[in-house]
Protein backbone atom coordinates (compact mmCIF):
# COMPACT_ATOMS: atom_id res chain seq x y z
CA UNK A 1 0.00 0.00 0.00
CA UNK A 2 1.32 3.32 -0.59
CA UNK A 3 2.19 5.69 1.97
CA UNK A 4 -0.43 8.07 3.28
CA UNK A 5 1.37 11.62 3.03
CA UNK A 6 -1.61 13.40 5.17
CA UNK A 7 -1.40 10.58 7.38
CA UNK A 8 2.19 11.64 8.46
CA UNK A 9 1.42 15.96 8.08
CA UNK A 10 -1.79 15.20 10.67
CA UNK A 11 0.52 13.72 13.49
CA UNK A 12 3.59 16.38 12.88
CA UNK A 13 3.84 19.01 15.54
CA UNK A 14 7.13 20.20 14.05
CA UNK A 15 7.59 23.72 13.36
CA UNK A 16 9.69 22.79 9.74
CA UNK A 17 10.46 19.62 9.56
CA UNK A 18 8.57 17.14 7.11
CA UNK A 19 6.08 20.54 6.72
CA UNK A 20 7.36 19.86 3.19
CA UNK A 21 7.23 16.03 1.58
CA UNK A 22 7.74 15.16 -1.69
CA UNK A 23 6.48 11.59 -2.45
CA UNK A 24 7.57 9.14 -5.02
CA UNK A 25 6.35 5.94 -5.66
CA UNK A 26 9.09 5.31 -7.36
CA UNK A 27 13.06 6.93 -7.67
CA UNK A 28 16.73 5.93 -7.89
CA UNK A 29 17.28 7.37 -4.39
CA UNK A 30 16.16 10.07 -2.32
CA UNK A 31 19.85 11.25 -1.09
CA UNK A 32 20.23 12.10 -4.84
CA UNK A 33 16.86 13.76 -5.01
CA UNK A 34 17.83 16.10 -2.27
CA UNK A 35 20.94 17.44 -4.07
CA UNK A 36 18.91 17.84 -7.23
CA UNK A 37 16.55 19.54 -5.52
CA UNK A 38 19.04 21.82 -3.28
CA UNK A 39 19.81 23.41 -6.68
CA UNK A 40 16.91 24.62 -7.26
CA UNK A 41 16.15 25.86 -3.99
CA UNK A 42 14.39 23.77 -1.89
CA UNK A 43 12.73 24.48 1.94
CA UNK A 44 14.60 23.34 4.80
CA UNK A 45 13.33 20.56 6.44
CA UNK A 46 12.00 18.99 2.94
CA UNK A 47 11.16 15.37 3.37
CA UNK A 48 12.04 13.21 0.14
CA UNK A 49 10.21 9.77 0.17
CA UNK A 50 9.31 6.64 -1.75
CA UNK A 51 7.62 3.53 -1.57
CA UNK A 52 10.20 2.15 -4.05
CA UNK A 53 14.30 2.72 -4.14
CA UNK A 54 15.82 1.13 -6.99
CA UNK A 55 19.68 2.49 -6.04
CA UNK A 56 18.97 3.28 -2.41
CA UNK A 57 22.62 4.07 -0.69
CA UNK A 58 24.01 2.79 2.22
CA UNK A 59 27.47 3.78 4.06
CA UNK A 60 30.60 3.34 2.06
CA UNK A 61 29.08 3.17 -1.02
CA UNK A 62 27.14 0.06 -0.50
CA UNK A 63 23.67 -0.55 -1.82
CA UNK A 64 20.11 -0.27 0.52
CA UNK A 65 18.18 -2.72 -0.72
CA UNK A 66 14.31 -2.18 -0.80
CA UNK A 67 11.68 -4.66 -1.83
CA UNK A 68 9.10 -1.75 -2.15
CA UNK A 69 5.61 -0.66 -0.04
CA UNK A 70 7.28 -1.75 2.60
CA UNK A 71 9.66 0.40 5.03
CA UNK A 72 10.53 3.88 4.77
CA UNK A 73 12.48 4.79 2.22
CA UNK A 74 13.24 8.70 2.86
CA UNK A 75 15.88 11.93 3.00
CA UNK A 76 15.07 15.25 4.35
CA UNK A 77 17.03 18.46 4.08
CA UNK A 78 18.75 20.65 6.85
CA UNK A 79 19.95 24.17 6.48
CA UNK A 80 21.57 24.92 10.39
CA UNK A 81 23.81 27.95 9.00
CA UNK A 82 26.64 26.74 11.91
CA UNK A 83 29.63 26.15 12.53
CA UNK A 84 30.66 22.64 12.02
CA UNK A 85 31.24 21.32 15.74
CA UNK A 86 27.30 21.83 16.41
CA UNK A 87 26.61 18.89 14.42
CA UNK A 88 29.41 16.35 15.13
CA UNK A 89 26.82 14.28 16.50
CA UNK A 90 23.99 14.37 14.80
CA UNK A 91 24.10 10.92 13.09
CA UNK A 92 24.22 9.51 16.97
CA UNK A 93 21.11 11.97 17.71
CA UNK A 94 18.75 10.73 14.61
CA UNK A 95 19.63 7.31 15.44
CA UNK A 96 18.54 7.90 19.22
CA UNK A 97 15.61 9.63 18.44
CA UNK A 98 14.63 6.67 16.38
CA UNK A 99 15.05 4.23 19.19
CA UNK A 100 13.10 6.67 21.30
CA UNK A 101 10.02 6.90 18.41
CA UNK A 102 9.68 2.96 18.23
CA UNK A 103 10.27 2.75 22.06
CA UNK A 104 7.19 5.35 21.99
CA UNK A 105 4.98 4.21 19.55
CA UNK A 106 5.88 0.42 19.75
CA UNK A 107 7.54 -0.57 23.75
CA UNK A 108 9.95 -1.73 21.50
CA UNK A 109 13.86 -1.71 22.23
CA UNK A 110 16.38 -1.41 19.66
CA UNK A 111 19.94 -0.74 20.35
CA UNK A 112 22.35 1.32 18.46
CA UNK A 113 25.62 0.15 17.13
CA UNK A 114 27.82 3.04 16.54
CA UNK A 115 27.76 5.41 14.73
CA UNK A 116 24.82 4.54 12.17
CA UNK A 117 22.64 1.33 12.52
CA UNK A 118 20.40 0.18 14.31
CA UNK A 119 19.69 -3.27 15.31
CA UNK A 120 16.49 -5.43 16.51
CA UNK A 121 17.62 -8.36 18.26
CA UNK A 122 21.14 -8.32 16.79
CA UNK A 123 20.10 -7.49 13.29
CA UNK A 124 20.62 -4.22 11.25
CA UNK A 125 17.31 -2.78 10.93
CA UNK A 126 17.95 0.58 10.08
CA UNK A 127 20.58 2.48 8.49
CA UNK A 128 21.17 6.61 8.53
CA UNK A 129 23.20 8.22 5.62
CA UNK A 130 24.26 11.93 6.31
CA UNK A 131 25.99 14.14 4.16
CA UNK A 132 26.91 17.29 4.47
CA UNK A 133 27.87 20.37 2.79
CA UNK A 134 29.92 23.25 3.53
CA UNK A 135 31.44 26.66 3.14
CA UNK A 136 34.33 26.85 5.39
CA UNK A 137 33.44 25.55 8.42
CA UNK A 138 29.77 26.62 8.06
CA UNK A 139 27.50 23.94 7.32
CA UNK A 140 24.91 25.10 4.80
CA UNK A 141 23.16 21.76 4.22
CA UNK A 142 22.98 18.37 6.19
CA UNK A 143 21.38 15.91 3.63
CA UNK A 144 19.93 13.04 5.95
CA UNK A 145 18.70 9.52 4.45
CA UNK A 146 16.99 7.19 6.82
CA UNK A 147 15.91 3.41 5.58
CA UNK A 148 14.02 1.72 8.63
CA UNK A 149 13.03 -2.29 7.88
CA UNK A 150 9.60 -2.16 9.43
CA UNK A 151 7.30 -4.59 7.33
CA UNK A 152 9.23 -6.27 4.65
CA UNK A 153 9.96 -9.52 5.72
CA UNK A 154 12.43 -11.36 3.10
CA UNK A 155 15.28 -10.56 2.27
CA UNK A 156 18.26 -11.29 -0.41
CA UNK A 157 19.91 -14.11 0.68
CA UNK A 158 23.50 -12.01 0.97
CA UNK A 159 21.82 -10.49 3.82
CA UNK A 160 19.36 -12.58 5.34
CA UNK A 161 20.99 -12.93 8.29
CA UNK A 162 22.17 -10.25 9.27
CA UNK A 163 19.23 -8.44 8.76
CA UNK A 164 15.90 -7.57 9.75
CA UNK A 165 12.52 -5.69 10.05
CA UNK A 166 10.39 -4.99 12.79
CA UNK A 167 7.43 -6.96 11.12
CA UNK A 168 10.01 -10.08 10.94
CA UNK A 169 11.02 -9.59 14.47
CA UNK A 170 7.20 -9.24 16.13
CA UNK A 171 4.70 -10.81 13.40
CA UNK A 172 2.28 -7.87 13.17
CA UNK A 173 2.40 -4.75 10.59
CA UNK A 174 3.57 -1.72 11.77
CA UNK A 175 2.41 1.81 10.36
CA UNK A 176 5.24 3.39 8.44
CA UNK A 177 3.41 7.14 8.83
CA UNK A 178 3.42 7.12 12.68
CA UNK A 179 7.08 5.86 12.32
CA UNK A 180 7.91 8.98 10.79
CA UNK A 181 5.69 11.89 12.33
CA UNK A 182 6.84 10.72 15.65
CA UNK A 183 10.37 10.53 14.53
CA UNK A 184 10.00 14.72 13.26
CA UNK A 185 8.35 15.62 16.20
CA UNK A 186 11.40 14.01 18.41
CA UNK A 187 14.14 15.01 16.36
CA UNK A 188 13.38 18.48 15.60
CA UNK A 189 13.44 19.63 19.16
CA UNK A 190 16.72 18.17 19.72
CA UNK A 191 18.12 19.99 16.41
CA UNK A 192 16.95 22.81 17.15
CA UNK A 193 18.90 22.97 20.78
CA UNK A 194 22.14 22.01 19.05
CA UNK A 195 22.34 24.45 16.44
CA UNK A 196 21.28 27.76 18.67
Amino acid sequence: MNLDIEKIKKNLNTKFLGRNIIYFEEIDSTQDEVKRKIKQNIANGTYIVTDKQTKGKGTHDRIWYDKGFENICGSFVLMPNCHISKIKDITVIIAECIIQAIKKLYGIDLQLKHPNDIMCNSKKMVGILTESITNKEIVKYIIIGIGINVNQTEFQSEIENIATSLKKEYKKDFCREQIISEFFNLFEDKYLKIIS
